[in-house]
């Protein structure tokens, strides 16, 4: 529907878009769906054949977007008998590039074919790709997994030398996260927490905070998404007042709860008052860009005898102030990784039942509402794939796996340019062990990196080039 940011201005008979041809498009996407009841135009002495040209111009910047505009060059980073890789894509800003663009961060393994035990440790590094990408090893980690990796972020308050990971003590099984600088070449702070063992699970885009999780409680929940045999403190409660999310302030050190499980289950039975579960964990704390609001995926029954009468399925999602206020909970549900776009809105799929005619949407988080779409069906035929947003807020690249590779669709906002990538060998592994496309971009919206299989059969990391079309 059309919303105060998506409002098109015809004055006698003449068609004045407000802004760019990205918006145009924007409103095109959302004219197809439009709720006529609800829309807001702003119109005097409009004409037929003015609503007409409009039409016809949308049109032919839809046919001239079909050709790719730019060129889409895959490259190989890592090699070698060891498995290497980065991880994760759900946190705002997600750059494995620091601040220089120089080093890409990664992960050395001895074998993806199961999930880590506690002793096995990851190896750190960095690629020098000044230095025809040389690996430097910098530490280690105990706590990683083959989906998210180490939860690896460069520190924003330090983007050149700092990064963030999370690591746990083998003896304990207390996790907690490490603030690591490449040019001092140690640890310079750990965060820990004996009575709350807490790893980070989203950096914010400012540097201010991250936010913690008990990764014991995801990984008996849903393994997928933890650090087998973490320690979990609050394993003997399905819905505990002293866990759930926590804020971990960067500079002081200091740890404050968010938003427990048991806020998260109160608010749930409010809708589903005899709902029974076997335990509450949460999934993809996900800051927005301007750091002030989170959203978040409250689940229960995805583990053990999932989607039973005594242990309900339940995939619900959530925002929050950073502050506390405004907890709520959202009937529309747009895909297990959303991103966040600019302000309010988040970019995701609208779970329609009919997969061929899903859709890549904008949803307005305030209003709780579907505000229009990026692009169309055929340039994203999997919008629930691995989403991600370039830092400058211009290039958007969805990955989905298609047999036993994945695919990368980018699309240009400001001109409706689009290209698909080459598919990329992702074997067959799956479950918890999988390799999902999570593309992240670089620094200079021109590269993202992605995973992929190399010819040996090794798990290794992969470059997206993209450069206009000669």
């Amino acid at each position: 529907m059309i919303t105060k940011t998506h409002t098109l201005c015809i004055f006698s008979d003449d068609v004045i878009p407000l802004v760019s041809l990205y918006r145009l498009r924007r409103f095109c996407s959302i004219i197809k769906n439009l709720d006529m009841k609800k829309t807001t135009t702003i119109m005097n002495n409009t004409s037929t054949w003015s609503i007409a040209f409009l039409l016809l111009l949308v049109c032919s910047f839809n046919a001239l977007a079909q050709a790719p505009a730019f060129d889409m060059k895959i490259e190989q980073l890592t090699s070698g008998k060891k498995h290497h890789f980065f991880g994760y894509i759900g946190q705002c800003k997600t750059i494995p590039w620091n601040g220089t663009n120089q080093y890409i961060l990664g992960m050395e393994i001895e074998r993806i074919d199961r999930m880590p035990k506690p002793k096995d440790a990851a190896e750190i590094f960095i690629i020098d790709t000044h230095d025809n990408n040389k690996i430097i090893y910098l530490d280690k980690t105990h706590a990683w997994n083959p989906q998210q990796g180490t939860m690896f972020y460069w520190n924003p308050l330090a983007p050149d030398t700092q990064f963030f990971f999370n690591d746990r003590d083998v003896k304990t099984g207390k996790v907690f996260t490490v603030l690591y600088d490449i040019k001092e070449k140690k640890r310079i702070k750990e965060y820990r927490f004996d009575d709350t063992p807490i790893g980070n699970g989203g950096v914010a885009a400012d540097g201010s905070i991250y936010m913690g999780l008990n990764y014991g409680r995801l990984a008996r929940l849903r393994l997928v998404t933890g650090y087998p045999e973490a320690l979990d403190w609050s394993k003997d409660e399905i819905a505990p007042k002293n866990d759930g999310i926590f804020v971990v302030d960067v500079k002081t050190g200091k740890k404050r709860l968010l938003v427990s499980y048991y806020q998260l289950e109160q608010k749930i039975k409010e809708k589903k008052p005899d709902m029974v579960h076997t335990g509450f964990f949460i999934n993809h704390t996900l800051l927005n860009r301007d750091a002030n609001r989170v959203y978040f995926f409250a689940r229960s029954g995805w583990s053990g005898d999932r989607g039973t009468p005594t242990n309900e399925h339940n995939n619900v999602p959530f925002s929050i102030n950073i502050d506390g206020t405004n907890l709520a909970m959202h009937d529309q549900h747009i895909g297990g990784h959303p991103e966040w776009d600019e302000g309010n809105i988040m970019i995701g799929s609208d779970r329609n039942k009919d997969k061929s005619k899903q859709r890549q949407i904008l949803y307005n988080v305030d209003a709780q509402q579907i505000i229009g779409q990026i692009g169309s069906t055929e340039m994203f035929p999997k919008p629930e794939g691995d989403v991600s947003l370039s830092p400058d807020g211009n290039w958007f690249a969805n990955g989905y796996s298609q047999g036993t590779s994945n695919y990368y669709a980018v699309y240009r906002r400001s001109d409706g340019a689009f290209a698909r990538s080459a598919g990329i060998d992702k074997g067959k592994y799956s479950g918890d062990i999988r390799i999902d496309p999570a593309p992240r971009w670089n620094r200079t919206d021109d590269a993202i990196l992605v995973p992929g299989i190399d010819k040996n059969g090794t798990r290794q990391m992969f470059v997206i080039r993209i450069s206009e079309k000669q």
